[in-house]
């Protein structure tokens, strides 16, 4: 079975590297042009293109799939295409290039969450599970019928890192199942059934924290948004990014943005919200890195500036 395998990020990886672990014959990826990273700017490959560079693998570089990228991917021949996270639209044109067409491995329970980022959304929104299927790609937004689906409880304690990290391995035997399903001929998409929900793309203001909203919606924001694009808040004009905070303990009551910082050895960082004080685990104050937020008490303490920090 000739496979062209379209992906970016590293959560794409573990896929790529299950297709070719189970004997596959991966043809070709298709992944995004090498992209700035860092604060200087460096061209970067990206993690699959990387990964692919490793197994000797043809590597297409392209951020849009235009007519010379569809030639390109005609002359391979290939049987089906896999797409775990590629980054851009596969255009009507190239849908039926592949014999079989193409297969996404999308990290939701469809229809629920439809779109870019839909483990973030799910963990802002509380859900409890959430999952991820193989569905055939067609014109609409992840509209397409479903080969397969697994489930994944959500931990209260999950970031977006985390449970992406999970879904990634688990999602690539599922990827890996279906294609093998197609080629035996054995495997049918089934039509999504139920309301469907979609996920945006995260930008830097769905980081942003309200410390108006109630604690248990300001945990699942930082989770939602822990690593990319980060939670963050302000304080005297200056960003703060704030790490997945510490389980609650106990129940202070401070009002939205308040900071309170104890002394003692190991001082703690709690902070006002809608319903209750919530405590900091992790800090990064502007132009430092992420700190324990013990330690960037200690230094707020012994700079005797402990009344004038409030977040906003």
């Amino acid at each position: 079975m000739r496979v062209l395998f379209a992906g970016t990020p590293q959560v794409a990886v573990a896929s790529l590297d299950q297709l070719v672990n189970d004997g596959f014959n991966v043809v070709a990826v298709l992944t995004r042009e090498d992209a700035p990273i860092g604060r200087k700017r460096v061209l970067t490959p990206s993690p699959v293109a990387a990964r692919a560079a490793e197994l000797g693998i043809e590597i297409i570089h392209a951020n849009k799939i235009d007519a010379p990228v569809q030639e390109r991917i005609s002359a391979l021949e290939t049987d089906i295409a896999a797409i775990v996270a590629y980054g851009g639209l596969v255009p009507e044109k190239a849908l039926g290039i592949p014999r079989l067409g193409w297969v996404n491995l999308h990290f939701s329970l469809l229809p629920a969450w439809r779109g870019a980022a839909p483990v973030q959304h799910s963990i802002m929104a509380g859900d409890d599970i959430t999952g991820a299927v193989t569905f055939q790609l067609e014109k609409g937004l992840d509209t397409g019928p479903v080969f397969g689906t697994l489930t994944e409880t959500i931990d209260p304690a999950d970031t977006a890192g985390d449970l992406l990290g999970r879904l990634a391995v688990s999602g690539s035997v599922l990827l890996s199942q279906t294609l093998s399903g197609l080629d035996a001929g054995a495997v049918v998409g089934l039509p999504q059934m139920g309301e469907g929900s979609y996920a945006h793309k995260l930008t830097l203001v769905d980081g942003r924290i309200d410390w108006n909203a109630p604690a248990l919606a300001i945990r699942r924001r930082i989770n939602g948004t822990t690593p990319d694009p980060g939670a963050w808040t302000e304080s005297e004009g200056q960003r703060f990014k704030i790490g997945p905070l510490l389980p609650a303990v106990d129940v202070i009551d401070l009002a939205p943005g308040q900071v309170m910082i104890t002394g003692g050895k190991k001082p703690r960082v709690v902070v006002g919200t809608g319903s209750h004080g919530v405590e900091l685990a992790l800090v990064q104050p502007p132009g430092k890195k992420m700190m324990n937020a013990a330690d960037w008490a200690r230094g707020i303490l012994a700079s005797g500036t402990v009344d004038e920090v409030k977040f906003a």
